[in-house]
């Protein structure tokens, strides 16, 4: 909730207003949450190992590229997939032959467009305000080695 919901709570937004504050949240949601007292009660146990890793990273957006797609795109900030996208060559991956990617084909005129580094995709529609309405958020769905490289962690007890 804290890392998808940042950009459209207003109350995270001023609680978190930027990167420093937003891992201090986290760290005092975690220090404070049933999480990190089960994970306590199971170090009490032996035998038992734990290994704690994520589905995906994520990165703090912050510049916006401009994406145009029809209707049917799909919403992602990140990445799309639709008919005629199209964004800089330097903000996305373009990617014409899913297949090849081990993406999933959706059809013979259907591509994706990744976002590269910390940028998200904004289309023209109201550009300037989804452009800071998103702008210093975390994010997740594109290229770049916070999204790619997760962390693992395993653990067991003294």
């Amino acid at each position: 909730m804290i890392a998808h919901g940042r950009s459209d709570s207003d109350i995270l937004k001023e609680i978190a207003p930027d990167e420093s504050a937003y891992r201090s949240l986290t760290n005092s949601w975690f220090t404070h949450s049933s999480l990190l007292g089960t994970l306590k009660s199971m170090a009490q146990l032996k035998n038992v190992k734990i290994v704690v890793t994520t589905d995906h990273g994520s990165i703090r957006c912050l510049r916006g590229a401009k994406v145009l797609g029809d209707r049917e795109a799909s919403t992602n900030l990140r990445f799309k997939y639709g008919r005629n996208l199209k964004a800089d060559s330097k903000n996305a991956i373009f990617i014409k032959s899913p297949q090849e990617y081990k993406l999933p084909k959706r059809g013979v005129t259907i591509n994706y467009i990744i976002a590269k580094e910390d940028y998200y995709f904004v289309y023209p529609t109201d550009y300037h305000k989804y452009l800071t309405h998103y702008k210093d958020t975390f994010q997740h769905g594109g290229i770049s080695l916070e999204e790619m490289i997760l962390p693992v962690i395993t653990m067991e007890p003294k």
